[in-house]
């Protein structure tokens, strides 16, 4: 699996994640949400386990970048609202600020 589709999965389970805990907290939800919202917590952070970063705070920050990408994305397909030209420039800014953390040169 690349980097790329490892982030996007981690990405999609950490939201999922932690939209089960908002609808439990914020829209009444059963309890009973939580219990997928943990396994998908827990995919999470396996997923970015795998990344291929030589340093875990190097895959995070990167990841960084994907995951509002994805939040936005989630904002729009599941919570039914279309993000704003704002949303949209500062997630340009943070993918390119990811981009240069993953594929810059390294020097030894």
């Amino acid at each position: 699996m690349t980097t790329l589709a490892i982030y996007v999965a981690a990405a999609l389970a950490e939201i999922a994640g932690c939209f089960s805990v908002w609808a439990w907290w914020r829209l009444d939800k059963s309890l009973v949400w939580l219990l997928p919202g943990v396994a998908s917590l827990i995919l999470f952070a396996w997923l970015l386990s795998l990344s291929d970063a030589d340093y875990a705070g190097r895959a995070y920050a990167a990841y960084g970048g994907v995951y509002i990408v994805a939040s936005l994305g989630w904002l729009w397909l599941v919570e039914q609202r279309l993000p704003d030209r704002w949303d949209l420039i500062g997630a340009t800014i943070c993918l390119a600020g990811a981009g240069i953390i993953l594929l810059a040169p390294r020097g030894g």
